[in-house]
């Protein structure tokens, strides 16, 4: 097997692992652990193959085939990848400060698929109608059942052995400060930084669509005391439920007429939502009975239950009604 259809097969399963990956940081409702149980599967087939993959690459060293050095990396950055998995799934390190294993998985898992793209541009492999025989079909099953009994066979590891993976959420996150707001890690999505905001002079700017103009004070929202209940699952790994106060976002805006509402932060991060969503989203300005730390949004971030964490954006200093469409933004951030 080890040949063209071996490299087939790992551009198909990096192809359904990158698929997977990014719909399991998107998706915050049950019906991910379909995409994560199949996210683990992709992954652990790969490590399958991965002894086929290595005579290839090591019949190419000794032949000094162009592109060897590429199959190198290419293993190099799926072992790690794959590794970091394993250590985020086993719950052996969630989050240290900013070291996060499941950030290094995502970002040698994007490194892998780049690698994988090069690799297959300086040797193409193309599909045949040969490739649909029995016997490929045959071994496929073969290798899709041999990784789905491994995945199964490492929950079950985790769960005899007591292991903190074994209580993952559907996303895959742990548990990590529930009803502990101080025990939730403080994350910010890419390069952002915690700003100091102070309190007296911060405004939140609420314009657009048929409203008009103004601005709210942290006196103003203080009036409010709409509660909820709901868990923060952050794209780092970890997940936290907490008890929230502040006010429904449809509370500030009335009947604010637009198809979207884009919410944006003091450090510039904004996401958009359907305008029909705004019911759903609770502007914070309390978790836990306490007031936001600085690192958790003070003084007043998003809510939005049934969303990942990179929904709820914190520093809230605005918020516009438009015409634009929700979907007309980039998945995930780009800042």
């Amino acid at each position: 097997m080890a040949g063209r259809r071996t490299n087939l097969a790992l551009m198909a399963l990096l192809i359904v692992a990158l698929t997977t990956g990014g719909l399991a940081y998107a998706i915050g409702t049950r019906v991910v652990a379909i995409v994560v149980v199949a996210h683990g599967i992709a992954g652990l087939a790969i490590v399958l193959l991965s002894p086929w993959k290595v005579a290839i690459a090591r019949r190419g060293i000794q032949r000094r085939r162009p592109g060897s050095e590429i199959s190198l990396l290419l293993a190099g950055l799926v072992v790690v990848c794959v590794v970091t998995g394993l250590v985020h799934a086993s719950g052996l390190l969630v989050v240290q400060g900013s070291f996060s294993p499941l950030g290094i998985h995502v970002a040698t898992g994007l490194a892998a698929v780049a690698v994988g793209v090069a690799h297959v541009v300086q040797r193409p492999v193309r599909p045949r109608v040969t490739d649909l025989s029995r016997r490929t079909v045959l071994r496929t099953g073969v290798l899709a059942v041999a990784a789905g009994a491994a995945f199964a066979g490492f929950g079950g590891l985790l769960r005899a052995g007591g292991a903190r993976g074994a209580d993952r959420r559907f996303t895959g996150s742990h548990e990590t400060g529930s009803f502990q707001p101080s025990g939730m890690p403080v994350t910010q999505w890419l390069d952002d930084a915690v700003p100091a905001v102070d309190a007296s002079t911060w405004r939140l700017q609420i314009s657009g669509g048929n409203l008009m103009t103004r601005s709210i004070t942290i006196e103003d929202l203080a009036v409010f005391d709409d509660r909820v209940r709901a868990t923060l699952d952050c794209t780092g790994g970890w997940f936290a439920e907490q008890g929230w106060r502040g006010v429904w976002l449809d509370r500030l805006i009335g009947d604010a007429r637009g198809a979207s509402v884009r919410i944006r932060s003091a450090t510039g991060y904004a996401r958009r939502f359907p305008i029909g969503d705004v019911a759903n989203v609770l502007v914070a300005t309390h978790v836990g009975g306490e007031a936001l730390s600085a690192g958790h949004g003070f003084p007043a971030r998003l809510v939005v239950p049934g969303r990942r964490g990179f929904w709820w954006v914190k520093w809230v200093v605005e918020v516009r009604v438009d015409d634009t469409p929700w979907w007309w933004q980039p998945p995930f951030p780009l800042t």
